[in-house]
């Protein structure tokens, strides 16, 4: 057994949550929309750290390829 913890998106806003399990099933009530999504998965601090390192990958990629571009032109 495994102690879980649950709530809404809308109570999770503010919050970092070390690691998520993110149910995108239709919900029973309302639809499930973007915003929902992006506001739970966005909590998640191994996601944050994810998403730094491949927004650092991305300016070194385009640094090497300004350089590279410039070298040919």
């Amino acid at each position: 057994m495994t102690t879980a913890y649950a709530f809404t998106d809308y109570r999770a806003q503010g919050q970092t949550i070390p690691y998520v399990l993110v149910d995108i099933a239709k919900p029973p009530t309302g639809k499930l929309t973007l915003f929902n999504l992006y506001v739970a998965l966005s909590r998640s601090s191994e996601l944050m750290m994810e998403d730094e390192r491949l927004e650092k990958l991305n300016t070194k990629t385009k640094k090497w390829w300004n350089e590279i571009r410039d070298d040919v032109v």
